[in-house]
Parts: C-alpha cells; structure tokens; sequence
C-alpha cells in the first residue's frame, strides 16, 4: 500500500507518542502513576496526541484509517481528555496505555513499514 506522505506524518505522531506513553509508565504501578501528578499529565498529552492524529488520518485518509481497530476509542479518549476533565478517571487512563497501547503500536507500526518508513 502506498501511503500518502502527510498521512505517514500522522501515523508516525500517534506511534511516538504511543511509545512515549509506554515509556513513561515502565515500571510503574497504578498506585504510582496515580499519584505522580507530572506522569498523569504526560500521559494524557501523549494521548490527546495520539487522538488527534487519527482524528485528523480520518478526515485526509479514511481508507488508511479504517485499517486502525481502535480509532475511534483513541478519538474519543481525546476528546474526554480535551473537553470533559470532570470525566477523567486515572485508573481508566492507566488500564488504556497498559492494555491496549501494545495493540495499537503494533498496527501503526505496519502502517510505517508499508509506508517504508522505519
């Protein structure tokens, strides 16, 4: 598949910063990430990042996109995260970059390989 060039650019956002979440919370407990203000607000950047490079994949390249399970639950992660602080639950946060960040680095990291991109 040849991948346009600016969508490449969004793939490669939303896997930085997939990684970088992965990588902030290496070795740390729900109990730890709970209480480290610094790394649940990192977390969550990472996340709103990842949000809105897919959400923008969607609109430049929906057929790239179709081929991310989990887009619109990362979609509207970010928009919980940018409209509804009220509504964010850290435990949930915590389950979403352990669980199903493996799963979705994974993915974008075929889409890069497609694209030809390391």
């Amino acid at each position: 598949m040849c991948m346009r060039p600016e969508s490449a650019a969004l793939v490669w956002d939303a896997l930085d910063a997939a990684t970088s979440i992965v990588s902030f919370l290496d070795g740390v407990t729900l109990d730890g990430y709970v209480k480290d203000l610094l790394r649940r607000r990192a977390v969550e950047r990472e996340f709103e990042i990842i949000g809105e490079a897919l959400g923008r994949l969607s609109r430049i390249d929906p057929e790239t996109a179709a081929r991310i399970p989990s887009l619109r639950n990362a979609v509207g992660l970010r928009n919980v995260l940018i409209h509804g602080y009220a509504e964010i639950v850290d435990e949930r946060i915590y389950d979403t970059a352990v669980q199903d960040l493996p799963g979705l680095i994974d993915v974008l990291k075929a889409l890069m390989a497609e694209a030809g991109e390391p």
